[in-house]
């Protein structure tokens, strides 16, 4: 069967030698493609490969199964925009709407945001996972505000292209483990220009390319007061920006260790009086708290246990059951949930 390089999932066979469109031979016949072999078929511009038929692999080589392969083939969909916009200086909206669409309609249904999350959660993110988290997370937060079938998608694939500028920004700046120098990070930040010009190069829609823009701006006013910066921004971006900075901390990053779902979403809470938009926070904490009952965590004594209900006069002090006792975080002040765990 014929398919087009996006439509590949790890574990495919492909059922002839695969050449370049100037004959260099990329692939043998038989090949059992992983995300790496689908990457190299993309930036050497394959367009379609023939593979076995499906139905004929045996069961260690099924594609995987459930929301997980759904995820794998959004970030290889997102993987293949961004070589196009590093290629090209514009990428195809419809893989992005193809991609993103199918996606969110299965999802549209989910309650469990915080399982969702977890499942996201990955040891080592890149840009192409990062993008697919802060996708998801801008469509949960807009459609908690009340916005539109049609207004949450965009503002879902804002989030989703919020980073796509990267793709002109030097591979070992984007790599780079280290800290970066002055000029690297000068180079860095220019992302979000790049991001703006691509998205206006690829597809007419401002707002999307406002967001590329203006999802950093709210570092350039760490204090804000009223009439300033932030109120400048567009609506889409205040949104986008909070999924992007509750996902970023959840990270691990070289100058800070990993930190659990419930102690940044205790953070960015923090930041929504004055930093960030405070409606915006005030939707993420209150819709995902109420997520984290029933969930097993670890508490900063090392100790772990399940919450069992939410404090409403103090939220991030919750009740929880360890072993055959009860700990209440309001009444024990110093201990607090460091990780949700399942």
């Amino acid at each position: 069967m014929k398919v087009h390089v996006t439509d590949l999932k790890p574990g495919d066979r492909l059922m002839t030698d695969t050449f370049n469109r100037v004959g260099l031979h990329i692939l043998p016949g038989g090949t059992a493609v992983t995300r790496e072999e689908i990457s190299l078929l993309i930036r050497h511009r394959v367009d379609y490969v023939s593979i076995q038929v499906r139905e004929l692999y045996g069961s260690d080589e099924e594609p995987g199964h459930g929301l997980h392969s759904e995820f794998d083939q959004v970030i290889m969909n997102y993987e293949a925009t961004f070589l196009e916009a590093l290629s090209q200086g514009c990428f195809t909206p419809a893989l992005v709407d193809s991609t993103l669409q199918p996606l969110l309609e299965t999802l549209d249904k989910q309650k469990d945001v915080v399982s969702l999350l977890l499942l996201l959660d990955r040891e080592d993110i890149d840009t192409y996972q990062h993008s697919l988290q802060v996708g998801l997370l801008s469509y949960y937060i807009a459609k908690w505000l009340g916005h539109s079938k049609e207004e949450c998608y965009r503002i879902s694939r804002a989030g989703y292209l919020h980073d796509i500028g990267k793709s002109q920004v030097s591979l070992s700046i984007l790599n780079n483990p280290g800290l970066l120098t002055a000029e690297e990070i000068e180079e860095l930040k220019r992302h979000t220009a790049y991001g703006y010009d691509i998205i206006r190069s690829s597809m007419q829609d401002e707002a999307t390319a406002l967001v590329a823009l203006q999802h950093h701006d709210y570092e350039s006013n760490p204090a804000p007061s009223a009439g300033n910066l932030k109120n400048e921004l567009h609506p889409y971006t205040e949104i986008v920006t909070v999924a992007d900075i509750y996902m970023k901390l959840t990270t691990s990053r070289l100058s800070r260790p990993k930190q659990g779902l419930v102690s940044v979403l205790r953070q960015v809470h923090e930041w929504g009086f004055g930093r960030l938009n405070g409606n915006v926070v005030q939707a993420l904490t209150s819709h995902l708290l109420p997520g984290f009952v029933g969930k097993t965590v670890q508490l900063s004594d090392g100790e772990t246990g399940t919450i069992i209900m939410n404090n409403a006069l103090d939220i991030f002090k919750p009740l929880i059951k360890v072993n055959e006792g009860y700990r209440d975080l309001s009444r024990e002040r110093t201990l607090t949930v460091d990780e949700v765990l399942v």
